[in-house]
């Protein structure tokens, strides 16, 4: 599976879920499935290089505004959510995370920001297809920190000037 392949897979489930990031994943548990299981860790390494690569404190201060707050395990789904939304939000958001408040049309926090089960989505076809729990997928181990400078999260003035366009639409 290529990157075309990959982002297509991701698109079509989220257009076929209307959004809902727990609908879009059993459609890629369903859809990866009909697929050979060297295909679903191709997706899968696809997920985690990119799950990774949104390790930023940058990142992380776009969603604790998204999210009115985002503890170690909510900045987890979220950027597995951030992946769900297809390679358009993704790459916007990961080249400035404050055009997030442009790049997103709705946004509920209620059930957007929350993409846990998308990061499963792999492992689930993979264990259908063979019974087996999925191998290593071969990547770089996580990185311990997150990219970037760290960011004083819960510095109202800090995120404000940091975020302006995030900030306006979903600020305090």
């Amino acid at each position: 599976m290529d990157e075309t392949e990959f982002w297509e897979l991701v698109d079509t489930t989220r257009e076929d879920a209307e959004g809902d990031p727990e609908e879009q994943a059993d459609l890629l548990v369903e859809r990866l499935v009909r697929l050979d299981p060297e295909a679903v860790l191709d997706f899968a390494r696809h997920f985690e290089s990119r799950y990774h690569r949104a390790y930023r404190w940058d990142l992380w201060g776009a969603a604790w505004l998204l999210l009115g707050g985002a503890s170690d395990d909510a900045f987890d789904y979220f950027r597995c959510w951030l992946i769900g939304q297809g390679r358009e939000v993704f790459e916007g958001a990961l080249h400035d995370p404050d055009a997030l408040a442009d790049l997103l049309d709705d946004f509920d926090e209620e059930i957007d920001g929350d993409g846990e089960d998308l990061g499963y989505a792999a492992d689930e076809a993979y264990e259908q297809l063979t019974g087996t729990v999925a191998p290593g997928l071969g990547l770089p181990p996580a990185p311990e920190e997150p990219e970037g400078t760290p960011l004083d999260l819960e510095n109202e003035a800090l995120l404000a000037d940091r975020y302006p366009r995030l900030w306006e639409r979903f600020g305090d």
